[in-house]
């Protein structure tokens, strides 16, 4: 399998994928293309020939700083908030589910906002059930504690676990 990943375009077939959250094709299907249009969050598409085999989104968001645990806050200017890069969405194919493709999209998406020329401090998920929130956890994310199912990753630990581009 050899997957291409691109920002979403109106050349990409969206009607056939199925993730198994019907939420999250619903999404892809109908409102994906209208949240890029309007500047509301880019969405990248993972293609296995021209089938799309999975998807996330990036958006701005923002993290109250009494949200992050306090070993890390410490270490943090005084800000109220912080920013921070929303992965929104993450959803892989039913029939490539389990192969490393969730793995290789969270790899691009960490990628891409490594390379963001906005500065932000985490990047913040929020997983629609605790499957999702182990996939993240396996991955380096950490438990916003008052916020349930929702996790955030530093960008200086993405830094220093992806090699440089």
């Amino acid at each position: 399998m050899r997957l291409r990943i691109r920002a979403l375009d109106g050349a990409h077939d969206r009607t056939a994928f199925q993730c198994g959250e019907p939420a999250l094709d619903r999404y892809l299907r109908e409102q994906a293309a209208q949240d890029c249009r309007r500047h509301i969050a880019n969405c990248f598409v993972a293609l296995d020939g021209d089938a799309v085999a999975g998807f996330y989104t990036l958006s701005s968001a923002s993290i109250p700083l009494p949200d992050v645990p306090e070993e890390l806050a410490r270490r943090l200017p005084r800000y109220p908030v912080l920013p921070a890069i929303r992965l929104g969405r993450l959803a892989v194919a039913s029939r490539l589910q389990g192969t490393g493709c969730g793995a290789l999209l969270l790899a691009d998406a960490l990628k891409r906002c490594l390379r963001a020329e906005a500065a932000a401090f985490a990047v913040l998920v929020e997983a629609k059930h605790e499957q999702a929130a182990a996939f993240y956890r396996h991955h380096g994310f950490l438990d916003l504690p008052s916020r349930p199912l929702t996790l955030f990753l530093p960008l200086a630990t993405i830094k220093k676990a992806l090699p440089q581009e």
